[in-house]
């Protein structure tokens, strides 16, 4: 494994030589179809419908729109600007919500379903939940303040390749106009043949991606898309009426010999403070630390955070 002190609690903290195009099943499927499975395999990415019940979906967006002090049914409160500005400078502007341990989130985190696909995807049961946040992406009236990107999260120079998971769960239809995830699975499915053929110099974060279609799935709130980190993706322009809104999701296979990672993790979860790292800008008002109580965990939420051991 690959660890990184700067994104503990983050999908991108952690990596793994294990190439996830390549896992042979040894668990019986929990929630994936082998069609599934080798749907995601081939082309990086599977959207699983229906993975939160409406409850669920309803009890996250009432608390970003109070996090962010945003009124839903007045679209003149949806143009807040930015708390403060990312060092990864393509997040500007984006939507991203500045939480991470609110009940609502880790309500999500830890359902067992959730946890299931997980289980499917990395053909292993001793997994560590990304402590991640969400995303509110209003219509995009001001477009200088941000334009879409498309990018890899991994560095896909370097060799062996660090292979990790990432997933988003939509808290609302979504449609074309509206925006959000977009990716490249024609470059996924060719990426090695592809890679042998490219200059020497390429940019590894930012795809020269000519010969290859880019898409952009359309989801029911509710539903989860998955997908790996070797698959070159970024988010679209929300060009409509409508709020974008989503949860980042995803798990890897936890760490329980690493105490520094496991307590970086437990002191983020306790502290109430966001990973460090210039994909996350933090909340200058601390209001999940001075406004909103401490998240409560069940058995399993305890053991993807890493407070209760797998074994």
């Amino acid at each position: 494994m690959q660890n990184s002190e700067e994104n503990a609690g983050n999908a991108d903290a952690t990596g793994t030589s294990i190439d996830l195009r390549k896992i042979k099943k040894t668990l019986p499927f929990r929630v994936l179809t082998a069609e599934q499975f080798d749907h995601w395999q081939s082309y990086g990415y599977l959207i699983v419908p229906g993975v939160l019940p409406m409850e669920n979906v309803e009890a996250l967006k009432s608390f970003l729109w109070d996090f962010q002090e945003m009124d839903e049914n007045d679209s003149q409160t949806w143009q807040k600007p930015q708390l403060l500005q990312y060092e990864l400078a393509a997040l500007n502007g984006s939507g991203m919500v500045e939480a991470y341990h609110h009940q609502s989130l880790w309500d999500n985190r830890q359902r067992q379903n959730i946890y299931d696909i997980f289980v499917d995807i990395w053909d292993h049961e001793a997994l560590w939940v990304t402590i991640d946040r969400a995303n509110l992406n209003p219509p995009n009236l001001d477009k200088s303040k941000f334009d879409g990107f498309l990018h890899w999260d991994i560095d896909t120079v370097r060799r062996p390749l660090i292979h990790n998971v990432q997933a988003i769960v939509t808290l609302v239809d979504t449609t074309p106009e509206m925006g959000g995830f977009q990716c490249v699975p024609e470059l996924f499915h060719q990426f090695d043949e592809w890679a042998k053929t490219q200059p020497e110099d390429r940019d590894p974060f930012h795809p020269d991606r000519r010969e290859f279609e880019l898409i952009h799935p359309q989801l029911k709130a509710g539903d989860m898309l998955v997908f790996n980190s070797l698959m070159a993706h970024g988010i679209k322009v929300n060009n409509s009426d409508q709020v974008r809104m989503a949860q980042y999701i995803s798990m890897f296979p936890a760490q329980e010999d690493n105490q520094k990672l496991r307590d970086e993790r437990l002191r983020l979860f306790e502290e109430k403070v966001a990973p460090t790292g210039k994909a996350f800008s933090g909340d200058p008002r601390n209001w999940e630390k001075e406004r909103y109580p401490s998240a409560k965990l069940n058995e399993l939420g305890e053991k993807l955070l890493g407070s209760r051991r797998w074994n």
